[in-house]
């Protein structure tokens, strides 16, 4: 498995080998609601981000569009999660191309972000922060990038990759 990371500010973070806070969220404007356990059986990636159409989202969010059939060839499901509501997060989503769920945290605000301790509270947003979690609903890998940089993938693919061939963090 690739090495986790926090900064220092966020050396709370979730870790590997901690279960995974249940959650549910809307995910769109009709009111469907996202829940974590829905997911049981199969690898999770959550993927906090700060805001839609911020620079580094508006890159780093369509690399895991593009993803997704390796990510779906590895047996997972991507979630995006912001603060933005489910409104911004349809025009965002639309324009951007992407092709998984943008998860609302928007009431109460930063309410999951603080549950997985990924929440700038100072800025009412979230960290870039990354959790793979597996098909029991346990973390095996985390990664907070600086709010700057764009985190990629390659870290994502590597944990999952691990998943399937039974390597624990």
């Amino acid at each position: 498995m690739p090495k986790s990371y926090a900064p220092k500010d966020t050396e709370r973070v979730l870790r590997p080998g901690t279960s995974a806070p249940d959650f549910a969220l809307e995910g769109s404007p009709d009111g469907r609601t996202y829940r974590l356990a829905d997911y049981r059986g199969r690898p999770v990636v959550l993927a906090f981000y700060p805001a839609d159409w911020s620079p580094v989202c508006s890159d780093q969010l369509p690399i895991y569009s593009e993803l997704m059939p390796e990510f779906r060839k590895l047996g997972a499901e991507v979630l995006g999660i912001s603060v933005d509501g489910v409104w911004c997060h349809l025009a965002f989503a639309k324009h951007r191309n992407l092709r998984f769920p943008l998860l609302s945290d928007f009431e109460p605000k930063g309410e999951i972000a603080r549950t997985y301790d990924v929440y700038r509270k100072g800025e009412g947003v979230s960290e870039r922060a990354l959790f793979v979690i597996d098909r029991e609903g346990m973390i095996r890998w985390s990664y907070v990038s600086p709010i700057g940089v764009n985190p990629g993938a390659d870290g994502i693919l590597e944990a999952l990759e691990g998943l399937q061939q039974g390597r624990k963090p």
